[in-house]
Parts: C-alpha cells; sequence; structure tokens
C-alpha cells in the first residue's frame, strides 16, 4: 500500500469509530505501531484534527469531514449482500432505513458497477422472526438506546411466566434468534432473555443512568472472564436465557 493510501486509511479507520488504538490501526493496515505512531503524527502536523495519544487511542476531531468517496466494486457487492440479510433479520424501522441506506449505496455507483452489485445471486429468504418478535425487538432497541426501563412478560425454556424490570443493554443474534442483555432488577444481576419467549412489554417512563458494575461493558468484560476461565460472579453470557 502506498504511504498516500495508508494515510487516508488511518483517517478513515479512526472517524468510524469512538477511539481506535494504534495496535488496531497497525493489525489492519499490516504495519508496525511504530508505523502507526509515525503516520498519526505527520496527519496532525498537516492540520488533521486527530485527537489522543500513544498508548491510549484516536479520535477525530468534530466537523472535520474528507469528500464524498467511491465504493470499489468488492465494496459495493459486500454492502448490498449485508443489506439483504440486514433486512431480513432485523425489525421493520431498521429494515425500512437499511432500505434506503441501499439506495443511496446504489445511485452513487456507475451504471455497470451498480447492475453488478445487484445481480449477485446471493439472498436472504423471508425466513426471519415473525412480526411480533420483531416488533418486541424494535421496541427494545429504542429503549437500549434511550436508556428507559422495560417490564416484560416473560416465559423460561419451561414455561414458567415472570414478570421482569429490566435494564436493557443490548440485542443479540445468534442465528434465528435474538436475545435480550439486560439488567434484571429481580435478580440483581445480568441475565439473558430470549425475544421470542416475551409476550408482552411496556417501556416505562423511568430512565436509568450507567452506573458502574450494571452496564454492557461490565457484562462484556465478564463473558471475557468466564470464556478465559478466571473465576466470576453468577450472571449468564449475553445470549443465555434468563433463570427464575
Amino acid at each position: 500500500m502506498r504511504r498516500a493510501d495508508r494515510l487516508f486509511q488511518i483517517v478513515q479507520l479512526i472517524r468510524g469509530r469512538r477511539l481506535s488504538t494504534a495496535a488496531f490501526l497497525a493489525e489492519r493496515l499490516e504495519v508496525s505501531v511504530r508505523t502507526i505512531y509515525r503516520d498519526v503524527a505527520d496527519l496532525q502536523h498537516q492540520g488533521v484534527p486527530i485527537e489522543g495519544e500513544a498508548g491510549v487511542g484516536y479520535r477525530l476531531g468534530a466537523g472535520f469531514e474528507l469528500p464524498p468517496l467511491m465504493f470499489s466494486q468488492g465494496e459495493a457487492n459486500a454492502l448490498v449482500a449485508a443489506a439483504r440479510l440486514a433486512q431480513t433479520w432485523l425489525d421493520a424501522g431498521l429494515a425500512r432505513e437499511v432500505e434506503g441506506a441501499l439506495g443511496k449505496i446504489l445511485s452513487v455507483l456507475p451504471p455497470a458497477a451498480r447492475v453488478a452489485a445487484e445481480a449477485q445471486a446471493l439472498y436472504a429468504p423471508s425466513v426471519g422472526p415473525d412480526p411480533r418478535v420483531q416488533a418486541t425487538l424494535q421496541t427494545l432497541r429504542e429503549a437500549v438506546h434511550s436508556r428507559h426501563v422495560v417490564q416484560i412478560d416473560y416465559a423460561d425454556v419451561n414455561g414458567r411466566p415472570s414478570l421482569r424490570r429490566l435494564r436493557p443493554l443490548g440485542c443479540f443474534y445468534w442465528g434465528k434468534v435474538w436475545t435480550l442483555s439486560a439488567w434484571c432488577e429481580l435478580r440483581n444481576d445480568f441475565r439473558g432473555f430470549r425475544i421470542d419467549r416475551i409476550s408482552a412489554i411496556t417501556v416505562l417512563d423511568e430512565q436509568f443512568r450507567q452506573e458502574p458494575g450494571k452496564t454492557l461493558a461490565d457484562l462484556l468484560r465478564k463473558v471475557e472472564g468466564e470464556m478465559e476461565g478466571r473465576p466470576a460472579e453468577g450472571g449468564t453470557t449475553p445470549g443465555a436465557v434468563a433463570n427464575t
């Protein structure tokens, strides 16, 4: 890769993430961490508002924009394929947004590239979640974003019902099954819930704050520790079914 192309890719990678470490950039661009440090310093000297420092991570300052990009044929093919999959397995609200985004992507391609991207023999038949599950997924996704507490009627694997107040943290897709990872106020711990086993959901007016020990990052660290065999307190993986 030419150095000019690498500098451009560094800016693209940093702008697409909240924080990018030098190790992450080096791995993606197949260069040394020292090369990344040098390239970032050069970009900063050229006026690119990259904030951060070596050993911590980098992010792009607000207000910096690059000219519109032209997708390569491979990138266009990948985006069309991803959009077709997403439209099947996402909720209706996001599926509509995907359709709009795909239209914009295709509109900037040269005619031949657009025809090639649309002609891919890769499809996702409509065998995704039923409308009720999709509606619940959308409600939970929006509650995660707005940090609203939710109340659900839930049935475990044995069909036993329970009423739960949850802090929804994230929705996870496991291949035909969506789960919700949440902080459960009944169990005072992290729990996972299959969305297709939620029979009713109410989004409450109450909003929750990010409290240490109760965040998605805390859950993921716990799961990572359990996977590596380190001692960890009780709980479940992000996709586990809640125990009642």
